[in-house]
Formats: C-alpha cells, structure tokens, sequence
C-alpha cells in the first residue's frame, strides 16, 4: 500500500492501521474526504479505501484535506505519547499488566469478529483501557469469515452469507517476537498440532493479538477450525476454545509478555487456566501450587443467567482432547474433571464456567442484578468463606462513550461546558452538570439533525432490501414521528416480537390522528435459533401490512454500524427482556448517552439507573409464574406507558416546536447515565476492585 501513497500523506497508513480513528470524528472525516463513495461502500474501512481509492494524489494537492491529514496525525502523536493519563496519574507505580481474553471483540463493522453485546463490551473494554493508560493487551482469533452477513429473504426469513476476511485489507497486521520474526505457535489436537498464525489490531495505545489457523501447514479441515464466530459443533467448539485459551498464552509468550493478571471475559477463554497450570509444573510446581498460584492472578466475569450460553462438554469428547493433560499438569484425570465438573440436565460434563470459576479468586457479574442471580445460579461452587466476602462480585457494564456519542452532540457539549473536563473525565457526574444548562431548543435541533441522519441512513437501506428481494410493500421512516428503536442480537428471551401481543391496539397507538409513532427493528438470530429466527420472520410481516408498513421495520444485516445509527438517532429506545435473563444490556446506555430515554423492562443495567425522570420502566420488578402471564403483564405495561404517557410527553410542544418536558427527560437520561454507565468508569472499577489486587496477591 505504501508505494501508493503521495509523499505528503505519507502516514497514511499508519492513520488507517491504528483504529483511534473509530473515535476520532475528524479523522473520519480525512478518510470520508478522500473518496467519500468509496467510504461508504468499504464499510468505513480505510485500508481497503487506501488500497482502491484513485483519489489519493488530488488529495495531496488539497488544501484543506491536507489541513485534516495533519490535524489527524498530531492527534495520534499526541495520543501515544501517553501524557497525563488516569492510570499514570492514580498508579504512578502501577504493578497490574492485564491480558483480557474474549472470543469476541467489537471494535468496528470493518472487523466483523463480533456477534453482539458480549464482543462490542469487549472492544470498548480494551479502548476504555487505552484512553485511560492502563497496561492491558487484548487475545482473541481472527475468523477467516467473521460472523455472518445477514439477508432476509421475500418470506422474511433471515439467510446466513458468509464472506472471506481478507486480512491485508482490514486494519491489522502480522505480530512480529522481540526478534522481528512473525509470530506462529503450536497447540496439540488429537493425533495432530495445529498451527496458528498470531495478527495484531492497534488499538490506540495498546494492541488486541488475534489467533488464525488458515495456514497451509494445516489440514484443511482444521484451517476451518478459526473460520466462523460460534460455528460447528462441539469438536468445533472445544478446538476453538482451545485455541483461545492454550494458543493465547503461547503467543503471549512468543510476543515476549508475561502479564501478571488474566482476565477472562466469559468461559471461552478458560482453557488459559490449564495453560498456565502446565507452565508451572514444568517448572517444578506441584498441581495444587500451580493451581492455586494461578487463581490468585485469574478474573473471570461471567454474562449470562441462561443455561445455554455456558458451554459444556461431555466425557468422552473431553477425554479425546485432554487426553495428554493430566500427564502435563501433574495430576490425574479425576484432577483434571473436577476443576470443571458439572451436572447438566444431558449427565455429567466439563463446564467452561466451573473451570473458569475453579480457576480465579476474582470473579464479577455484570450488573448488581446479575451478581444476585449469579450467587444463587452458582452457590453450590461456594461453600460459605470464613471472611464472609461473596464469592462474586459486580461490574456493571457501560460503554465507550466515544465511539457510541453522536459527533452533533459532542459539539454542542463542547460548547456549553465551559471547558473540557466533561471530556476528560467522563466517568465524573458533577462534569456532566452542564447539560441542564443547555437551552431546550438547542439540544432539541441538534437531536433533530442526528434524527435525519438517522432516517436517510434508514430508508437508504430499506430502499436497498427492496430491490434485492423485489418487495412490493413501499417502506420509509418519518422524520418528524416518534421513533422507537430496538437494535441487538436476536435471542428469544429478549422478546423481539412482544410488541406485537395486540395487533389492534399497536395500529391504534401507530395510527394516532396527528400523533406518529414509528418502531425500527434490527438484529440477526444464531444461525442455528430457528425461534429467533421465527421472531425476524413475524416482524418481517407485520411490517408488509398496509395499516403498519413504514412505522414498523426491520433491518437486515444489523452491525455496530446500524446501532450507531439508531442509538444516536431514534427517540427511544425499546428493551423488553424476560427478566433476570438479561445480564446487563448496553445498547439503552448508548441510546442514553445521545439523549434517547430508555423504555425497559427493569432488567440488567436499568434498574441501577432508572430514577422515573430518565425514562420508562416495563412492567414490575418482579419474576412472574410463568412466561406466558409474564408476557402478558409486560405487554400490558408497554402499551398503557405508549398511550398514556410517552406518545403525549414527545408530543406536547410549546410555540416553537420544542417539547419542554421530553427535553427535560433527554437531559436527565444524559446526565445520570452517561458518566455512570461509561466504560471509562468499568475498567476504573476493574482497575480499583480486580486488577490490582489481583496483581499484588500474584507476586
């Protein structure tokens, strides 16, 4: 790509490489600049831009496109110098280097190696840790076809694509050793080793490594084994895991880094656990030492109440792939089962959970919720402790404010706070204190020109799935109505299609004389959840009945692109998860940030947050008889809470089409959750209640 470049704009590259620039809207800017249909077209990706772009000597000789490359490279100079940040100003001797395992990270569309909340917490997890200084790398695996690219057909059947990576054209890069050479390590299979090649995202001011086994010293068949995010089966699954785990620490060797702390983000990564236990031994540990040596170092946050997401494999395919492992680790095979041993309602299996849990001595959920409903889930694991401190604690998730905040919003944030300290620490509520001083009009215009955006963005795309799919159901969003929002992975519990309990009453909500109101849907189900998939189907429909067409719709391939779109510009934001089920949720933090109160169900993050002046509670907080009364009474709830109260609120304007009191809710949700519900205030609590004790009992 080099040779390409002008002379003048030589750092380029380095721009493109270092994904700063997803929270740098002035280098987005420079990119967009450069060939702006071609932007859009690369997914806003600026290798590939800078691979195909014929644009690249005009814009040498552009002044003002020049003015913006040198802005964008004083920004990442400045940026990696490191000065003045929190870690450095709060830890000047900071003992804590973190290895935070995910096999999922979100960091941008153009690196599709996430599937939903679990991998974009994760990205904004490692770029919380840049911005704030924090020693920490990232290890995850580079799939070869990322997850799927989602279609929904004319039946309204979601169709999985699925398309090669391509590497060189995405913004990473081969990791290179101490030495210079680039980085492949070796994992054992049955019968085989596999080979894995190790890639590197700069994230800022630190760096995700990635594990990749398309390589041609592989069989064909375990080239596949990195090829798709949650795809296969069991063998698949557990070599994957595998490769997170065990490949994960040997490149963190071959790197040349010994963190002191590992924090594994899910049970995925559990399998580091055993890794580091056989290092141990063959250095002359005993098992019991070694596995206790390694616990005190460990972290594990646990996601997810629902069974299904905690992975469990039983006896004889664990047996095939450990078979070596009890000779490694200095124990038997008895030793080894029991770190992970748990009853499924199938019989007795190794749980990735249980190991993960075995295996740390710092352990967090991610909501005070879900830290209640974690303790019960998992109380057998905990026998009562003689200090009486919870064997887990909480976490609650946030997110990066600055790849989430609308740029229309962080100017005019930028204008009435009186300086910068609402940047500079966002986690800080007295920063935020500003916004109630914003005059309602202002704040309402700039949400009105991040709603357009939104809505161009929208119909654009609803134009595109119609002539894919030869629709004949005319669709476009309204700029001026009520839009109600609902963006995320597509999992029954999460209740997409609750909304739909009463069609009769939904039109007449829809419908009202001179009062729009407008639903926009979007979210992909596991390729393998025909319920989801049945949920995508039956909005699919509803959104082709003449009465409802254009005020509910679905969009298909639903990405971090999408959501960005929707949570800086809808109105509110819709979440009506089965409670407890719903461990955290991140996206109505999102939506919050850029002033859309959050409708919910009292679930996860919200019953934290919610004060009755930010936003609207679905329902009680309360675990009814069953699902179906539960739907029932949420149903209910969400309907009486449209007509009563949030359709007039929104509606109700003085003598210049300002709605005082909708205003005063935006204001409220901005100031009480974001400073709060941030990732920089996450990884701070991290730091203060996981990181650093951790790293002091490790010595």
């Amino acid at each position: 790509m080099q040779e390409r470049i002008p002379e003048g704009l030589n750092r380029l590259p380095e721009l493109a490489r270092n994904i700063l620039w997803t929270w740098r809207p002035q280098t987005q800017r420079l990119f967009s600049g450069l060939d702006p249909e071609l932007w859009e077209t690369t997914e806003h990706n600026p290798v590939r831009l800078l691979h195909e772009t014929k644009n690249l000597q005009r814009a040498a000789e552009d002044p003002s496109l020049v003015a913006l490359y040198e802005l964008a490279v004083g920004d990442l100079d400045r940026y990696l110098e490191g000065q003045g940040t929190w870690t450095g100003h709060v830890y000047p001797r900071m003992d804590a280097s973190v290895a935070y395992f995910s096999a999922e990270f979100g960091l941008h569309e153009s690196l599709p190696i996430y599937s939903g909340g679990l991998g974009v917490l994760a990205g904004d997890h490692v770029k919380s840790a840049s911005d704030l200084g924090l020693p920490l790398v990232g290890v995850g695996i580079l799939y070869a076809e990322g997850y799927f690219r989602q279609r929904i057909n004319a039946e309204g059947r979601q169709e999985e694509v699925y398309e090669p990576f391509e590497p060189e054209m995405r913004p990473i890069s081969p990791a290179v050793s101490p030495d210079g050479a680039p980085v492949v390590v070796k994992i054992g299979l049955p019968g085989r080793d596999l080979h894995l090649k190790v890639w590197q995202v700069e994230v800022g001011r630190t760096r995700i490594y990635l594990l990749d086994a398309n390589l041609p010293q592989n069989a064909e068949d375990d080239r596949l084994l990195t090829a798709r995010l949650y795809g296969g089966g069991q063998k698949t699954r557990i070599s994957q895991e595998m490769i997170l785990g065990i490949g994960g620490v040997r490149a963190l060797r071959a790197l040349g880094l010994r963190p002191n702390v590992y924090h594994m983000n899910e049970g995925h990564a559990a399998f580091l656990g055993l890794e580091r236990i056989r290092e141990l031994v063959a250095a002359g540990e005993s098992f019991e030492a070694a596995a206790e040596k390694v616990a005190r170092s460990n972290v594990f946050t646990t996601h997810t109440p629902v069974p299904a997401g905690h992975d469990a494999f039983p006896p004889d395919l664990f047996d095939e792939f450990a078979a070596a492992w009890p000779e490694e680790l200095g124990t038997d095979r008895e030793g080894l089962w029991a770190l992970g041993r748990k009853q499924e309602e199938w019989g007795e299996a190794f749980n990735m959970t249980v190991l993960a849990f075995s295996l740390s001595r710092s352990r967090n959920a991610v909501s005070k919720l879900h830290r209640d409903v974690s303790l019960e889930m998992w109380s057998y694991l905990f026998p009562e402790s003689s200090s009486g401190e919870a064997p887990i604690t909480d976490v609650t998730n946030g997110v990066h404010t600055w790849s989430w905040l609308a740029p229309e919003l962080s100017a005019l944030f930028d204008r009435h706070a009186g300086g910068r300290a609402w940047r500079r620490e966002v986690e800080n509520p007295a920063a935020w204190s500003f916004v109630a001083s914003i005059p309602p009009g202002e704040l309402w215009r700039a949400h009105e020109e991040t709603k357009r955006g939104m809505a161009r963005f929208v119909n654009h795309r609803l134009d595109l799935q119609k002539e894919r799919t030869g629709r004949s159901v005319d669709q476009a969003i309204n700029p001026d109505a009520l839009t109600i929002g609902f963006s995320r992975r597509f999992a029954t519990y999460k209740r997409a299609t609750l909304l739909l309990s009463d069609p009769e009453r939904l039109r007449a909500i829809i419908g009202g004389a001179g009062r729009p109101v407008q639903f926009v849907f979007a979210g992909k189900a596991h390729p393998a959840d025909e319920p989801a998939k049945a949920f995508i189907a039956a909005l699919y429909r509803a959104s082709e009945e003449d009465d409802l067409a254009g005020s509910l719709v679905i969009l298909e391939d639903y990405d971090m692109n999408v959501t960005r779109r929707l949570v800086q510009g809808v109105d509110v934001w819709l979440n009506n998860p089965r409670r407890p089920l719903e461990a955290s949720g991140t996206s109505g933090q999102k939506a919050s940030l850029n002033g859309a109160p959050n409708f919910s169900v009292l679930d996860g993050w919200w019953p934290e947050a919610y004060n009755g002046k930010n936003g609207w509670a679905i329902g009680e907080p309360i675990e009814y008889g069953t699902e179906e009364e539960g739907d029932r009474v949420d149903a209910e709830s969400l309907y009486s809470t449209l007509e009563s109260s949030l359709v007039p609120l929104f509606y109700d304007r003085d003598e210049k089409g300002v709605p005082l009191g909708w205003v005063r809710m935006m204001k409220e949700a901005i100031q009480t959750i974001a400073p709060t519900f941030s990732t920089q205030r996450m990884v701070q609590d991290y730091v203060h209640k996981l990181y650093v004790p951790r790293a002091n009992r490790a010595r």
